[in-house]
């Protein structure tokens, strides 16, 4: 047997992780487990497919939908041989993002029969503020949590089975429920859902929260897209669980909307969703007078 499979979330936080010292193998989960197609719990070829598509939209073909199929197919291979491992370490941390991911691994880890879990989950770290995720430690950093880690507990796990439900079925009573929890198994789940509650559609504006953020920046003077996550970064409560790609769709529907709230020139119609595809220096977004939210 192998001796330990950490999993974590975000390329930078995994290559830290993997230079922490810590024996064993690093598996960085790739998805975006709060949104987009999807069924409850282990994926089917068909979800697979779907999500496949989804994410290369999201990142407006920025990664090629064969090699997002490719590695989703691989991370479920890597679960399915779990068994294979002597210990299995969860590393995640408070924000929307990873708990949505850490919930849906969790239900995946108990359909194969995988209960020999641990989890290193923190919401701060002493030195860093704002404490936006994991990906801000140092490898020195990451060694320092390893003997906070906890078995997951069978209330954790079928908590996880439910939160996993909430967000593959976007069911607004169970978020509504969830998000009012005063005990819950996940402590950090609640927050992270009243965070994704804020992202559906206000009922007056049709916007969510960072769309919102992003389209008060720009209406306030920011023009190009750093200064404008400058902006949304500032007025954001910690932790964050959107990054650049992510907020580049934001403002990219604000442009798709009827009639549209904003103007994007540049190089491309639209911002690109991943480095390389255009200079974000060369694009300048502007909101279109006379146009109420």
């Amino acid at each position: 047997m192998n001796s330990t499979l950490h999993i974590t979330s975000g390329d930078i936080a995994g290559g830290n992780l993997a230079k922490s010292g810590l024996a064993g193998e690093v598996l960085v989960w790739h998805d975006i487990l709060y949104d987009g197609p999807r069924n409850p719990g282990w994926p089917t070829d068909d979800t697979l497919s779907a999500r496949a598509w989804f994410l290369a939209q999201a990142t407006c073909d920025g990664l090629d939908r064969e090699h997002i199929l490719r590695t989703l197919r691989n991370q479920y291979r890597k679960i399915a041989a779990a068994d294979a491992y002597e210990r299995i370490i969860l590393w995640f941390d408070a924000c929307l993002f990873d708990q949505a991911m850490l919930a849906h691994i969790l239900a995946c880890l108990l359909h194969q029969g995988s209960r020999q879990v641990e989890l290193v989950c923190v919401d701060a770290f002493p030195g860093i503020a704002p404490f936006n995720g994991l990906g801000q430690l140092a490898p020195a950093q990451f060694a320092s949590l390893y003997d906070q880690r906890r078995p997951v507990t069978d209330a954790q796990f079928r908590f996880a089975q439910l939160t996993d439900k909430a967000f593959a079925s976007q069911d607004r009573q169970l978020f509504a429920e969830l998000s009012g929890s005063t005990a819950a198994p996940l402590p950090w789940i609640p927050a992270a859902v009243a965070r994704w509650l804020l992202e559906l559609p206000d009922p007056a504006s049709g916007l969510g929260r960072l769309e919102t953020l992003a389209l008060e920046a720009i209406r306030g003077g920011c023009t190009t897209p750093a200064e404008i996550f400058s902006a949304v970064a500032a007025a954001d409560t910690p932790p964050q669980y959107w990054g650049d790609i992510t907020l580049w769709a934001r403002i990219n529907q604000l442009a798709d909307r009827e009639p549209p709230l904003v103007r994007i020139e540049g190089p491309t119609p639209r911002l690109p969703q991943w480095e390389g595809m255009a200079d974000l220096s060369r694009f300048r977004i502007t909101s279109l007078p006379g146009r109420a939210a």
